[in-house]
């Protein structure tokens, strides 16, 4: 029952956007009919053709809305007076339309409705509406099961919407709502031979909680208190690390480059200098070959961290999905040395040769340089796996 609260209305406003007042009204769309021929009646309050359909879908929807307050209201269910509330909501509105237009005249006959007042009936079925939410929200918290719980609360809900007057209606609200929710702890299990700090262990799974949240599922990153259970356990394991040992690599370069080395006359076959066309000496370029060996040092070392995401539900405790999840961190330093003339190397060359030697990192500040990927990673795995979490 509760989807038609905003049906008719929806319906309506949808219907009205199509065709003529007279097309729906042939159709039985008497609330789109009455809207249309309103609006033309604003224009050109003479209009006979939209004052009769007008007339006609106006006397249609009262009488399709009152027999239907009747019937539900003969049929006795509690959960009837909801739409019984809003079949009195649509008479009324459709009267303070109508009434915009209304009185008018017909051939000589006036057009007028006499007023009812809905608002005591209004007020009575919302009342009752209220009452059956309520005491239909009370029910549903006896099945001490999720769903019931948050069922119960749009139940309350929808009674404060209606009545707010029930003393305890906001606690009823809150109890629903938290008895409702899902709750998740996400922590970090090490299996590894390498032993985290616990700031390194919190810093992993600093998560983006509110982007995570959703209206019936919380995650947490630490335990609130002994007696909060969880509904759901996502468990990043660690499983191992490794890394590699401290590794120089040598590469040896032998670098050879032409240089100018002065110039030398050109001579004729009888041994003089010979001259251009402008009377100038011939002068021919010398070059002489530099060499420089040059000694690189590749300093290498890694990190590689592998693991699993677990999303486990609590009961019945059961691994509802299991993703791997890794990440990995490399050191490379370049250094270099000259043995040689350096006239023979290039700029870059000459840049290489300026550098010394660097300290390798220590292995822990190898993971924690690969803890920036690997959180990428698990925030990844968490996120794709939220489906699962309800």
């Amino acid at each position: 029952m509760k989807q038609i609260i905003p049906f008719i209305f929806i319906i309506t406003i949808i219907l009205s956007g199509c065709g003529s007042s007279k097309k729906q009204l042939q159709k039985g769309n008497y609330d789109a009919a009455i809207e249309k021929a309103v609006k033309q009646l604003r224009k050109d309050g003479s209009d006979a053709k939209q004052i009769g359909i007008l007339d006609q879908a106006y006397k249609k929807a009262n009488d399709r809305d009152n027999e239907q307050i009747r019937f539900l209201k003969m049929e006795g269910r509690p959960d009837n007076w909801d739409e019984i509330y809003l079949l009195y909501r649509a008479l009324n509105d459709r009267q303070a339309l109508v009434k915009t237009v209304t009185p008018l005249n017909l051939n000589g006959k006036p057009v007028d409705y006499p007023y009812v007042d809905y608002m005591p009936d209004m007020i009575a079925t919302k009342r009752r509406a209220a009452d059956f939410y309520y005491a239909h929200g009370i029910e549903l918290m006896k099945n001490n099961q999720k769903n019931s719980y948050r069922q119960a609360y749009t139940e309350f809900v929808r009674a404060k919407e209606y009545m707010g007057d029930y003393k305890d209606i906001d606690a009823m609200i809150l109890d629903a709502k938290q008895m409702g929710m899902s709750k998740v702890l996400v922590s970090i299990q090490n299996n590894s031979v390498i032993k985290f700090p616990p700031e390194f262990e919190r810093d992993l799974i600093a998560l983006d909680l509110p982007n995570l949240n959703s209206e019936w599922v919380e995650y947490h990153t630490r335990k609130m208190d002994r007696n909060t259970r969880y509904d759901f356990f996502v468990n990043v394991n660690v499983n191992s690390v490794a890394v590699s040992p401290d590794k120089v690599i040598q590469k040896d370069t032998t670098v050879k480059r032409e240089v100018e080395d002065g110039f030398t006359y050109a001579l004729d076959r009888k041994g003089n200098v010979m001259k251009d066309t402008l009377g100038n000496d011939i002068k021919i370029k010398k070059y002489k070959t530099l060499q420089c060996a040059l000694v690189q040092s590749v300093q290498l070392k890694a990190c590689q961290i592998d693991g699993t995401v677990e999303v486990i539900q609590a009961e019945p405790q059961k691994v509802l999905k299991k993703d791997p999840i890794g990440a990995r961190s490399d050191f490379e330093h370049i250094s270099a040395r000259a043995i040689g003339d350096t006239q023979a190397l290039n700029a870059k060359q000459l840049e290489l040769i300026k550098s010394s030697p660097a300290p390798f990192p220590d292995d822990f500040d190898m993971v924690m340089r690969c803890s920036e990927s690997l959180k990428v990673a698990i925030r990844d795995a968490i996120q794709h796996n939220k489906r699962f979490i309800y």
